[in-house]
């Protein structure tokens, strides 16, 4: 028995079931992986907003020092996300992971600011964690500037015709 098959490349194509069954296989596939790159997104968006709480960045410098990160360590950003999003809820983030973000966090930042160094609690200061020096830090916020408000303009009067 044959099929035919619509595609955009190829209007109409005779299939077999086996050709049918590879091409619903790849589909399949393809399926699961878009699904699972868009749970990965989420994750990393997530991450990406921890950091800008955490870090005082913008998102893009924090999604830089999100693949920093990664890319130094050699964990995958998924992985790295999914460990700060750990961390955000009282969770230990894995001492490389902790010293590559601080110093990534540093690297990206736009002015400088009073550093507050990231740690794992107590314990995680009393092991040394304080001694990672500036390149471990990260700033603690911006810093304080002139109020601005919004000045409303009106419109230029128009000298009436005559």
């Amino acid at each position: 028995m044959a099929f035919f098959a619509l595609s955009r490349r190829q209007p109409l194509v005779l299939l077999s079931v086996t050709d049918l069954v590879s091409e619903y296989e790849r589909l399949y596939d393809e399926n699961r992986q878009l699904q699972q790159a868009v749970t990965s997104h989420a994750v990393i968006d997530q991450a990406v907003g921890v950091v800008v709480a955490l870090g005082r960045t913008p998102p893009e410098e924090a999604w830089r020092a999100l693949r920093d990160v990664s890319q130094r360590t050699n964990v995958k950003l998924r992985t790295v996300a999914e460990h700060i999003l750990d961390y955000a809820q009282g969770g230990i983030l894995p001492e490389p992971e902790r010293i590559e973000l601080g110093r990534a966090i540093a690297r990206y930042r736009r002015c400088e600011r009073t550093p507050a160094s990231f740690t794992d609690g107590p314990s995680a200061s009393a092991g040394g964690a304080a001694d990672d020096g500036p390149e471990a830090a990260a700033p603690s916020g911006p810093r304080p500037g002139p109020a601005r408000t919004a000045v409303r303009r009106e419109p230029a009067a128009t000298e009436p015709r005559r």
